[in-house]
């Protein structure tokens, strides 16, 4: 006989925590897609489908917070629920290419596409992320450990591009792409640091010095950087299942044994807890230094991240910041992390991941290569690691950011990996690392690749 099911009344009234109400409904608005509660996320969908029918979609503030908010936590609850790939990064992952997906099918409609793009491009929404993210995870690090795992981590990123770029040379090579091709067009676009700081690069200098359309060069190396993330996200939510069955390999986020974060609670934190003055402070400080970091990139054109990660260092290392002040932005780093980026991939998505790029790249000998490419970066800076004294899981994470979409591509890696505590050394990897690459391709490209 089947069970009778009871549905309890909404209005029926009880107690709860010594406040009287309508449990049955307090129930359904504490049950929640995310962070959004089900009501309220009905009531989001409602709102876009008004707009969208109406041909106009605001590209505000407001609106977009729930625009990204109920598609991001959407597509990350689907991933937590798949069976298998919910271990290595499936959140992070659909919430990236699904709505890529969507707007390529024309599921996403065009005005709420560019009420998405036009508000990504003008908030520069991924650099307050990427800025809250860096500062906060620097100032709550470990001062002891600080200098030394930026040092140290520069012995994986080195030996796994080196690692990388020869082992995905001669695959391409046998697989008839040719070696000057496989080179410069998939390898070089793979470890070039993204889009903005790789591609796009790449494709001016290869038009200017072999007589190409750069915007054709452009669509033709697109595809390796947009696969190569794709594949380096996989492998670092792999790493990060993989820590769970061997705890002796990681550090749960922390780069060296015997590092530590600033205490928040507990018997070691200090008598203070950051209150929401001190907090706010902290986000002001995060983007003061982004922004000495962006006037920097216009005067110099040096990486304004990376600007902003070393005025981190020396804030940290210079005693500069007060242990308050230390609080407050590593606790502004966790309200990003676990709040923020679900939204911001969902917009990244949308706005600078076309599906096309992602699928024109499926031809085996490319996808072979790619693959053979970013495996070797990840699985050399994985045993290089332990050389010198990382975490091993961390250390192949940390270089898989040789082969991100830039800035986005990180964010992808490292919530797929569960490890944003690693994006400044992230940041080094893939901006640093990026440019070096851009530039020794471009003048080998001069001398042999016209």
């Amino acid at each position: 006989m089947a069970e009778s099911i009871t549905i309890e009344p909404i209005d029926e009234t009880h107690t709860v925590d010594g406040e009287s109400g309508p449990v049955g409904w307090w129930r359904i608005m504490d049950t929640k897609i995310g962070i959004v509660p089900i009501p309220v996320f009905i009531a989001v969908a409602l709102l876009i489908a008004a707009y969208v029918a109406r041909g106009k979609v605001p590209a505000d503030l407001t609106t977009n917070i729930l625009i990204l908010t109920a598609g991001g936590f959407a597509c990350a609850e689907i991933g937590k629920h798949i069976p298998g790939l919910r271990k290595v990064g499936a959140a992070a992952i659909l919430a990236t290419f699904v709505p890529s997906l969507l707007v390529y099918l024309g599921i996403i409609p065009t005005s709420l596409k560019e009420s998405i793009s036009t508000f990504t491009e003008q908030s520069n929404f991924l650099y307050l992320f990427i800025g809250s993210i860096i500062v906060g995870s620097i100032l709550g690090m470990d001062r002891k450990m600080l200098i030394g795992g930026f040092l140290r981590i520069l012995v994986p990123i080195l030996s796994g591009s080196i690692a990388a770029a020869a082992v995905g040379a001669a695959v391409g090579t046998a697989l008839g792409m040719g070696f000057k091709h496989t080179v410069f067009m998939v390898i070089v676009p793979v470890l070039g640091g993204g889009v903005g700081e790789g591609a796009i690069p790449l494709s001016i200098g290869y038009a200017a010095l072999g007589g190409g359309k750069q915007g054709d060069l452009l669509a033709e190396i697109l595809p390796a950087v947009m696969f190569g993330s794709l594949a380096a996200i996989l492998l670092a939510g792999a790493l990060n299942l993989y820590g769970k069955r061997r705890p002796d390999l990681t550090g749960e986020g922390q780069l060296q044994p015997g590092e530590h974060d600033v205490h928040l609670t507990g018997k070691e934190a200090p008598r203070f807890v950051p209150d929401l003055q001190t907090i706010g402070g902290a986000v002001v400080l995060a983007m003061t230094l982004y922004t000495i970091g962006a006037l920097v990139q216009d005067l110099t054109k040096f990486p304004g991240p990376v600007t902003m990660l070393f005025l981190a260092v020396i804030l940290k290392l210079g005693k500069l910041v007060s242990p308050r002040l230390e609080q407050g932005a590593y606790r502004n780093y966790q309200f990003f992390a676990a709040l923020v980026t679900y939204p911001l991939l969902f917009a990244i998505g949308v706005s600078k991941t076309p599906w096309e790029k992602l699928m024109s790249a499926f031809n085996l000998p490319e996808i072979v290569t790619i693959l053979a490419t970013v495996t070797t970066l990840v699985v050399t800076g994985f045993f290089t690691g332990r050389l010198v004294n990382i975490h091993p899981i961390e250390s192949g994470i940390i270089t898989a950011c040789r082969a991100s979409q830039g800035g986005t591509g990180d964010v992808a890696i490292l919530s797929a990996s569960n490890r944003m505590m690693l994006m400044p050394f992230a940041q080094v990897a893939t901006r640093i690392g990026g440019a070096l690459t851009v530039t020794l391709a471009l003048a080998l490209f001069a001398k042999f690749g016209g």
